[in-house]
């Protein structure tokens, strides 16, 4: 009994090492399936990648070289060729206007009616004086002509004559300054008819009829603005000073002025009229104005407008377009569109920028396409599906 007890209890002793041994190869095994999956996913999962991700979409222009002008831009302020504010020369009240408010008006035009009948009045009385003092000068003439045969025949003393003589220059002054006073009464009567000075544009009238006015009052009746030819003046920084000089000197500068208003109007017969004799050392620029024709009216007072100056030509300027120039953290760039149809980011040299071109100075070369737009898409080695800008517009 005791012997077989024993055998009968010897396999569940062995039991537990058998088990071990089998959960040992178990974890074997799955380790080395678990290190072969790894291996082998990123491979799989690079190439699902490459062929899962799409050429990003871009518009790309060509870099040219050109002819482009050399201009210098600015803002400006419209100013009126000619601004008169219109007073009374005389006392009176207004009878009349006839005219409206923003009106345009020639030189000589009658704009405002003062009663006149107080200075007709006036004149009448100069006019009388003026007869009666030349009535005067003749009585005098006379008596002068008669003493003087007197003291040829002795018949009167030398100073007795000289009191005649004198008598006939008093009355000539007297008959001039009656004269001089009728003018002055015409003059005055003349100023109670009010006529514009120069060929404008009124403004709002600011005195009504039946008011009463002053001569060389502190208020304007009316202001009037010569708006044909008109000026833009305009500031540029020093540096362009001697260039700009330097041109003029040789001929006339044209000036283009680009409005800033929703109709985009552009005045391009402008000519550079005028430098001013020092620069403002506050601001470290040169004031100038161009003079515009101004025919049609597109230029208005008190309007801002961008102020291009031509100054000459530049030959052979690398140019793309603006919309293609990027800036970041080191400066400014532009994506460029490889051979095999990969971007490259390449910073660049800007040398100026002349509205919808720029002008680059290094790092382009004429023939390569840049992005102008879809650059927010776009990394370094990035494949890319190009579109001409051309055809695009």
């Amino acid at each position: 009994m005791p012997c077989n007890r024993s055998k009968r209890f010897a396999p569940s002793l062995n039991a537990p090492r058998a088990l071990c041994g089998f959960v040992f190869i178990a974890v074997i095994a799955a380790t080395g399936l678990s290190g072969c999956s790894n291996k082998d996913t990123p491979a799989a999962a690079k190439g699902n990648a490459d062929k899962g991700s799409p050429a990003a979409p871009v518009v790309v222009a060509e870099v040219t070289r050109q002819t482009v002008p050399l201009r210098v831009q600015a803002i400006g302020n419209v100013e009126p060729y000619t601004t008169v504010s219109v007073k009374a020369r005389v006392d009176g009240q207004i009878v009349d206007a006839p005219f409206r408010d923003g009106q345009d008006v020639v030189k000589g035009q009658p704009l405002f009616q003062i009663d006149a009948r107080p200075l007709q009045a006036l004149l009448k009385q100069a006019e009388a004086n003026l007869l009666r003092d030349k009535a005067q000068l003749e009585r005098a003439r006379a008596q002068e002509i008669r003493y003087k045969d007197l003291l040829a025949k002795n018949f009167v003393s030398p100073d007795a004559y000289a009191q005649f003589r004198t008598n006939v220059e008093t009355a000539e002054a007297t008959a001039g300054a009656d004269e001089a006073a009728v003018e002055t009464a015409k003059l005055q009567l003349e100023y109670t008819t009010i006529r514009s000075p120069i060929n404008g544009r009124t403004g709002k009238i600011m005195i009504q009829l039946g008011n009463m006015v002053k001569a060389n009052d502190t208020n304007p009746l009316v202001v009037i603005n010569q708006v044909s030819p008109i000026y833009l003046n305009f500031a540029v920084p020093e540096q362009y000073l001697g260039a700009i000089r330097a041109a003029m000197a040789k001929h006339t500068l044209k000036v283009e002025a680009s409005l800033t208003d929703s109709q985009g109007g552009a005045a391009t017969n402008g000519e550079l009229a005028f430098i001013d004799n020092a620069v403002d050392t506050t601001t470290g620029t040169v004031k100038l104005r161009a003079r515009f024709p101004n025919q049609d009216n597109l230029l208005w007072p008190g309007q801002f407008a961008t102020a291009s100056l031509t100054l000459g030509e530049q030959q052979g300027a690398i140019v793309v377009p603006s919309k293609a120039v990027q800036t970041g953290p080191k400066g400014q760039f532009v994506f460029v569109v490889k051979p095999d149809l990969t971007a490259e980011q390449r910073a660049v040299v800007v040398e100026r920028v002349d509205g919808a071109q720029t002008v680059i100075a290094k790092g382009l070369t004429p023939g390569e396409k840049v992005v102008t737009i879809g650059q927010v898409r776009l990394t370094p080695g990035i494949k890319v599906n190009p579109k001409s800008d051309s055809a695009k517009s």
